[in-house]
């Protein structure tokens, strides 16, 4: 038998769109024939057409699922907007979600839809993505997949392409979804400062103090309105630190305090972000 090179498989699974485990079983069986195997995976029912794999996934929906102490986001694109909104379309990214947050977890896409779907009982995801898949004759992709251990909060905008998972310390969820919606309209950057990344807000400090000799300002006041200044930075980019989009008086951090909350994590996915 011939051997099944990784980059025989990539190629056949670029062709397909099917996974990587299809693709390779595919290729073992027609002894590494490429024509041969997606000739079998045609007769079979799993791809109808060949060299989709190329075509850009711009669409697509967010996937959210929570439960009491687990929660999960993906992001599933497809290649058009009419897609992106089939009734059964929106089951996949639910159905996804769903199976990774109460599943046994998965390191990948492809562990993920090799797994039984909770909406089709026989069917595995990717059995039932490829259904689809043959029926609308688009490319799907599952691009980003993540699972969150602990209580969480969660927003999905009405549009599915915009979702925030936000795990949360404390039981006040309703006051966690408050914070996933600022999120989604304020698109901070990190929760805490010490979250930032380092060199890049010693990059911002260096930008400001140069702004301020530029305008002339004596040495001994330029550190003073250079820390004035990065307040302002991190009140643009860190959750806790800007004004909450339904009470500016107070920051989202004062927000939480006061709800009996404490985020410790966020996860804001767009589709087709990278």
């Amino acid at each position: 038998m011939a051997e099944i090179t990784a980059a025989a498989v990539k190629s056949l699974r670029e062709k397909t769109s099917l996974p990587m485990m299809e693709c390779k079983a595919a290729l073992k069986e027609t002894d590494g024939n490429e024509e041969a195997a997606i000739q079998l995976l045609r007769e079979r029912g799993k791809v109808k057409m060949i060299g989709r794999g190329e075509r850009e996934t711009t669409q697509g929906r967010i996937g959210i699922y929570t439960d009491d102490n687990v929660a999960a986001i993906i992001e599933l694109q497809c290649e058009s907007a009419s897609v992106a909104g089939h009734d059964e379309f929106m089951q996949l990214s639910d159905d996804l979600a769903k199976q990774l947050a109460t599943g046994p977890g998965a390191a990948d896409a492809d562990a993920l839809l090799a797994q039984p779907s909770p909406s089709q009982e026989g069917k595995t995801l990717a059995e039932q993505r490829d259904d689809l898949t043959n029926r609308t004759r688009e490319v799907f992709n599952l691009n980003k997949i993540s699972r969150v251990e602990g209580r969480c909060a969660s927003y999905l905008h009405h549009t599915g392409n915009d979702g925030v998972l936000l795990q949360i310390e404390g039981d006040n969820v309703d006051a966690g979804r408050d914070i996933c919606m600022h999120i989604t309209a304020m698109n901070p950057t990190a929760l805490n400062i010490e979250d930032l990344d380092a060199a890049e807000v010693e990059k911002e400090r260096n930008i400001l103090t140069e702004a301020a000799r530029s305008e002339g300002k004596p040495e001994n006041i330029i550190e003073k309105m250079v820390d004035g200044r990065m307040r302002n930075y991190y009140a643009e980019t860190v959750l806790q630190e800007q004004p909450f989009v339904k009470d500016d008086k107070q920051t989202v951090g004062q927000y939480a305090k006061a709800s009996g909350l404490n985020p410790v994590q966020f996860i804001h996915w767009k589709v087709s972000s990278r």
